[in-house]
């Protein structure tokens, strides 16, 4: 090792004499500021010496020689020495060594938060098992077509699912029960067989007059107990539309009409009365059907057209999808174990859940979603079901707030050998026994709609907590917002729904899938012409830049060619896009929020069309890489959030779902060849001023081209724009710029009228001498001068001066104009 000299070593003894180490690594700092450790310097004994005083490297940034040096050292002797250490580096030979490396500060990650309904907070989400996922979905009760209200539940959990799956990149299991014993299947099932035998008996007129009055009697008290106004007003409308039936056909048969006119107005009241006569035929003979299968037709029907609808809309299936009827062994032996710890009794061949002995014992809480509507008796009695209330049912239990396990089964009821004799599930049970069944005693994520939070999923917390003997059936909570109808309440029961396949009559699955995004999953969601048409906007600008990106990347280059350089222009762009895709995930992992994807979604194409114009009016072109990149990139997250149905690696498919993907690859190269060619015509044309052919090859763009699915833009100056879009939206396209162009011809023409009209006035009040234009104001006026101004009123007294006044500026302004006509006829130019 090499010696110092005598300068150095003097400056390191006063170095050293300094006793704060803070100071002294200051000192060195400024010291060594003079100093490099380059190739060929030799360490000094002084040099290892003075910094094995320094524990560490200076914190402070700015001490940065020091920091490099003792780096340096610490390197070369292979480690940290203790201060007095002896030290064992032989002579330096002056090798260079990589200075420490630090990582990068960096930011913290984004966490996914979910509004948990347990705590109603945004919470963590953590699942239990790595990245695992197990999620149980409360599925339809199947009595009724599917309606708004299973889309925008099953729409936004479809959209979630794919989110922690695509996105998060999840591992999720998805399970999803049918309910297919229910009270109101049960009742509905029973209605429709009863309706069915009394329509095939064909009741005569005045049969069917007879029991419609006596079906209305019950009606008529049943409406009149009713408070609920949603309720009775539906029942009102069931009254009048019945009412208004009764009348033709009790005329019909008074007046002896004859057979055909009296079967069409029977036919006519059987519409009308199903409801009433349903639920009349249901009370008196309701208890007599005791067929097994008439309870099972029903719900498998409708199971199927639920499932149908659910692929109409491209929800994904579940993972594995249950059936309270495959169930019952299960169920029955989930209630069982309920009794066996205490938190269930039998009474009268039911079982209830005891919920003030679950809710007093130390490890269990009642009422963990909603503890506010705890004693709630309308909500409750609504969970128990309509067969399930009466007061022999309510006189079973120790509690009105106990809600039935299992319950037995009455006449008119399907039934199941069980226990304590032959019954059904109840509501709540069954998911509890099913999703426990799959998912074992702890799941990640419980879902379903927003009315379902008390009692059904109180309910099935606590009994599946009452099985397990835990205080943790469910991790996170997930209930989707309600729908509304044009801000009215829906309700199946009240029958004021729309259903899923009326409402893809009107728009497309990706249009309500759209909708459904724009708005948050949690909140309430109004389905209306105005949510709607924000939706079919957002479609439409959306395909309409993946259109015009598409029609870039067509445009012949060579392969370096693809790689251009970055202007300012470009960079922007770059750094919206990446600033975008940071929000949007920031959104994602808010509770998923799509309404604000969409909406960064939006400004980042907003960005892309300004940036594709401003190089369009410089007759530049724009870089399709950056395009591809931006538009391969939406299009990915509309696959993730299930609005692009098929593979298609850009933008919307063209030709709709089932057409083949290559559609485009195909019939695009002719399509190109014959907008050149078509180009080439209108030149020649224009050229030798031949309009015949240039209104053929507007024909061929406005009529002939949008009934293929095919869009030519003409742009002045540049090639024309080649586009594949949808064949009913090209059409509809055509049928408003018909609609614009009829508008604005009727009011040019309407402009016309009207100056023609104002002129023919004019003209008419022109011809008119001055001296003549009061005299026929005899209503006004009884007396005039020699020229023809009024002097007098029509009482006789004489005109003000200021009324004379008036009078002259009018008697002076009309000699003018009539001067003016007198001088037009003499020079011929009248209109």
């Amino acid at each position: 090792m090499a010696g110092c000299s005598g300068e150095q070593a003097s400056d390191y003894r006063s170095i050293l004499s300094i006793s704060d180490e803070a100071a002294r690594a200051q000192a060195l700092d400024q010291h060594l500021s003079t100093r490099s450790y380059v190739q060929g310097y030799s360490l000094s004994q002084a040099d290892v010496d003075v910094f094995r005083q320094l524990s560490a490297p200076p914190a402070d940034s700015r001490l940065f020689h020091v920091a490099r040096w003792f780096r340096h050292i610490e390197a070369l002797l292979g480690g940290p020495h203790g201060k007095g250490q002896p030290c064992g580096l032989q002579a330096s030979k002056g090798r260079r060594v990589q200075p420490q490396w630090s990582p990068p500060a960096g930011t913290e990650p984004c966490k996914l938060r979910l509004y948990n309904s347990l705590t109603r907070n945004k919470d963590v989400f953590i699942p239990q098992d790595g990245k695992k996922v197990t999620w149980y979905c409360c599925g339809p009760t199947v009595y009724d077509a599917s309606h708004m209200g299973h889309a925008r539940s099953y729409i936004s959990f479809d959209i979630l699912r794919r989110v922690l799956k695509d996105y998060f990149q999840y591992d999720v299991f998805y399970c999803m029960n049918i309910t297919d014993i229910d009270d109101k299947i049960i009742r509905r099932a029973r209605q429709n067989y009863l309706f069915e035998q009394y329509c095939e008996q064909k009741p005569v007129a005045a049969q069917l007059l007879e029991d419609v009055h006596a079906a209305l009697e019950p009606f008529s008290v049943k409406l009149s107990e009713t408070t609920d106004p949603d309720k009775r007003q539906m029942l009102e409308r069931i009254q009048r539309a019945v009412t208004l039936a009764i009348e033709p056909l009790e005329q019909a048969v008074r007046a002896s009409h004859p057979g055909e006119d009296v079967s069409g107005r029977v036919q006519v009241l059987l519409e009308e009365a199903k409801d009433l006569l349903s639920d009349w035929l249901d009370s008196m003979s309701g208890s007599e059907v005791t067929d097994n299968s008439i309870f099972s037709k029903l719900p498998k029907f409708w199971e199927e057209e639920f499932h149908k609808d659910m692929e109409a809309l491209n929800v994904l299936p579940p993972d594995v999808l249950t059936r309270v009827s495959e169930y019952i062994p299960e169920i029955v032996n989930f209630v069982q174990k309920i009794v066996d710890n205490g938190y269930g009794y039998v009474s009268n061949g039911s079982v209830y859940f005891d919920t003030a002995k679950f809710a007093a014992s130390e490890k269990h809480s009642y009422g963990k979603l909603v503890p506010e509507a705890v004693g709630d008796q309308k909500a409750l009695q609504e969970g128990e079901g309509d067969l399930s209330v009466s007061a022999d049912c309510l006189s079973e239990k120790r509690s009105p707030n106990d809600f039935a396990l299992w319950k037995a089964s009455k006449p008119g009821e399907p039934s199941w050998p069980c226990p304590w004799g032959k019954g059904r599930p109840g509501w709540h049970i069954e998911c509890s026994a099913m999703a426990s069944t799959l998912l074992g005693a702890s799941m990640d994520i419980h879902g379903g709609g927003f009315d379902l939070r008390f009692p059904h999923h109180d309910n099935e917390l606590a009994q599946s907590e009452a099985y397990f003997e835990n205080d943790c059936w469910v991790s996170y909570f997930l209930h989707t917002g309600h729908l509304t109808i044009a801000g009215c309440k829906m309700s199946k029961s009240l029958k004021n729904f729309i259903t899923i396949k009326d409402a893809l009559k009107k728009h497309s699955a990706r249009q309500l899938r759209l909708a459904f995004l724009m708005h948050s999953w949690k909140d309430t969601l109004d389905y209306s012409s105005n949510t709607m048409e924000s939706a079919l906007q957002y479609e439409k600008f959306l395909s309409e830049f993946f259109l015009n990106v598409k029609d870039i990347l067509r445009a012949p280059v060579d392969i370096t060619s693809q790689f251009e350089k970055w202007e300012t222009e470009e960079a922007e762009l770059n750094k919206t896009f990446y600033d975008k895709k940071a929000a949007i995930h920031e959104a994602l992992c808010d509770n998923v929020d799509t309404r604000t994807v969409m909406e960064e979604m939006r400004a980042l194409v907003s960005q892309c069309n300004l940036y594709m114009a401003a190089r369009k009016a410089a007759r530049r072109r724009p870089n399709r890489a950056l395009l591809e990149s931006i538009a391969v990139y939406l299009t990915h997250m509309l696959k993730i959030f299930g609005a692009i149905e098929e593979e298609s690696s850009l933008g919307f498919p063209v030709g709709g779902p089932g057409k083949n993907l290559n559609l485009e690859s195909m019939v695009m190269p002719y399509l190109k060849v014959l907008s050149e060619f078509r180009e080439g015509v209108r030149k020649i044309a224009r050229e030798n001023k031949v309009p015949e052919v240039l209104q053929l090859s507007d024909t061929l763009r406005d009529d002939i081209l949008p009934e293929l699915g095919v869009r030519f833009e003409d742009h002045e100056g540049l090639p024309t724009v080649v586009k594949l879009v949808d064949r009913d939206t090209l059409l509809k396209e055509r049928e408003e710029k018909k609609r614009a162009e009829e508008e604005k011809r009727r009011k040019k023409e309407e402009a016309a009228r009207r100056k023609q009209e104002q002129e023919a006035a004019k003209l008419a009040k022109m011809k008119i001498p001055p001296s003549e234009m009061f005299l026929s104001e005899s209503d006004k006026y009884s007396k005039f001068d020699e020229n023809g101004l009024p002097t007098h009123d029509t009482e006789g007294k004489e005109l003000s001066k200021g009324q004379v006044k008036k009078l002259r500026k009018l008697f002076e302004a009309q000699e003018k104009l009539h001067k003016e006509y007198l001088q037009m006829v003499q020079n011929g130019s009248l209109p």
